[in-house]
């Protein structure tokens, strides 16, 4: 027999198989039920429902699509949780991939051989493999809300097989092709850009949302606080022109304060010399955003732009072909080498773990001799 809920509680029973069921009022003479393994989780759920009707957001019935949820989702929960760039990544694979396979299915109907579907015909149609499993991450995360919101009784994005992912081959640069790369640029307009990409580490937005206020020469003293986006949005947020702004770092290791090396310092004093000559130049004409690295009348660079660039002086100049942030693979590799500490790597590239650091420091072909040379000696070297 079904065991009766406790005072209070509302309707809550738990059912012969041992699991518990509850309803609550959604209005219009209608029940939402949920379903859970204890007592407290339907209470849990029952408390969430109720906090979203009480909020004026919809309770899915029995009827609601996939696709219906998904639109809510994005608008009521991932647009006021996670970064602008990320939400749209999200609302593209809603759009492109998710909707079209998945939106006409009853969200209480999605079963995992749905999904596994999805995930078979995307991939077949052409996707990569990493991009198959971002777009499952993205409906991963979309019923995990479903499953605390109460609309879903189990996540079934999390009950199929994912494509093997293959990690990305990176070849940080070494000290030699490094030198080699810098020397080549030297005298380039924006040749102080590289250099901070090389010798500071910093992500590619975070070098193009670089501000003279935060950059002091004289303490040799760098603060990394924005980063250059396109339709910038959130708290925080600096707009620039129509379309791009500055977003404040995406956490609070991102945000660090940076000593400069010496003769990265002098680069930087030569490079606003040559932007205060293209501002008397412009006159009028120069658009003021206080950015360090500009276009010669002062307006945010395009980071699609500056890669191309960057593999055109690779290739100009017998170097390999390089993605711009493998400049900063390169800085913790080459930091590493030189026997400064992971954890002080780690502070200097803005990881928020140690973890993702050991991802960005790469072995070179020296260090290995030089550890191999140093297991010879401790074996070998009193015998030799």
């Amino acid at each position: 027999m079904a065991k009766r809920r406790a005072h209070g509680e509302g309707t809550i029973v738990q059912l012969e198989n041992g699991t518990w069921r509850g309803a609550v009022s959604i209005g219009g003479g209608k029940r939402k039920w949920v379903r859970g393994a204890t007592r407290a989780e339907v209470v849990r759920q029952i408390g969430e429902v109720k906090a979203r009707r009480d909020k004026g957001l919809p309770v899915a019935d029995a009827r609601e699509k996939v696709g219906h949820f998904l639109d809510e989702w994005l608008e009521n929960s991932a647009k006021r949780s996670v970064r602008p760039r990320t939400y749209d990544s999200y609302a593209g694979h809603v759009r492109n991939h998710l909707a079209p396979a998945l939106g006409n299915i009853r969200l209480a109907d999605l079963s995992p051989a749905h999904v596994q579907r999805m995930l078979v015909d995307i991939q077949t149609g052409g996707l990569s493999a990493n991009s198959v499993v971002r777009v499952h991450a993205t409906l991963r995360r979309a019923l995990n809300q479903a499953e605390r919101w109460g609309l879903v009784h189990r996540n079934v994005a999390k009950l199929v097989d994912l494509p093997e992912v293959k990690p990305k081959e990176i070849e940080p640069f070494t000290p030699e092709e490094a030198r080699a790369f810098l020397d080549a640029v030297a005298g380039d307009r924006l040749e102080a850009l590289y250099s901070v990409a090389m010798a500071m580490g910093l992500r590619q937005g975070e070098a193009l949302g670089l501000r003279w206020q935060d950059v002091d020469l004289e303490r040799r003293e760098m603060t990394v606080r924005f980063q250059l986006q396109r339709n910038p949005r959130g708290e925080g947020m600096i707009q620039l022109d129509g379309n791009r702004g500055l977003v404040p770092t995406k956490s609070h290791r991102s945000r660090r304060s940076l000593v400069i090396p010496e003769t990265l310092a002098d680069k930087l004093r030569a490079h606003r010399a040559r932007q205060g000559r293209e501002r008397l130049l412009m006159g009028d004409d120069w658009v003021d955003h206080g950015l360090v690295f500009t276009t010669r009348k002062g307006t945010p660079l395009d980071g699609a732009e500056q890669t191309r660039r960057f593999r055109m002086l690779l290739a100009a100049n017998g170097l390999p072909p390089r993605r711009f942030h493998d400049m900063r693979h390169s800085c913790g590799t080459i930091l590493a080498a030189q026997g400064v500490p992971l954890s002080e790597v780690m502070e200097i590239l803005g990881h928020s773990n140690i973890a993702v650091t050991m991802r960005y420091v790469h072995s070179l072909p020296e260090t290995r001799r030089h550890a191999a040379q140093k297991m010879d000696d401790a074996l070998w070297g009193s015998g030799g």
